[in-house]
This record gives structure tokens, C-alpha cells and sequence, in this order.
């Protein structure tokens, strides 16, 4: 094993030690878990939802646009039907 791999090893030996023994850092652990699972989860979504991106222009430009043609087609049957 190269050095920096036997210090990553200790470093996760020693965390590992504490999490078992301790109540109190296994809880926080968790809550550290959840909180960047959460900042992630927020990140991705911004990701796929932010107006900026390229891809999502043209999805909403999509969405807007299939939206309208059957806004149109039923403004459209309404008044044949008047």
C-alpha cells in the first residue's frame, strides 16, 4: 500500500472507533449524512431545473409550445361549436 492510502485507511479506522464507541458522534455522523444527502438532492434538482441550462430552454420551450397547440385546438373546437 502506497503512504497516502495507510493514512486514509487510519483516518477511516479512527472515525469508524469513534462512531462505534460514542453514541453521541454515530448521531451525528447520521445527521452529517443526511444533511449533504439533502445539499446534494438540492443541487441535482437545481440542475435539472435551472432556466439557464441549454437542455431545460428547450424542454420548457417544448412544453410551452405542445401546451399552446392545444390551448389553441380547444379555443378553436369552442367556437365551432357556438
Amino acid at each position: 500500500m502506497d503512504s497516502p492510502h495507510i493514512f486514509l485507511f487510519g483516518l477511516f479506522a479512527v472515525a469508524a472507533y469513534f462512531i462505534v464507541t460514542d453514541e453521541s458522534v454515530a448521531a451525528a455522523f447520521f445527521y452529517v449524512t443526511k444533511l449533504v444527502k439533502a445539499y446534494t438532492q438540492r443541487q441535482w434538482w437545481w440542475f435539472l431545473h435551472n432556466p439557464r441550462n441549454p437542455v431545460v430552454k428547450y424542454i420548457i420551450y417544448r412544453r410551452s409550445l405542445k401546451m399552446a397547440e392545444e390551448i389553441m385546438a380547444k379555443i378553436n373546437t369552442d367556437k365551432e361549436k357556438e
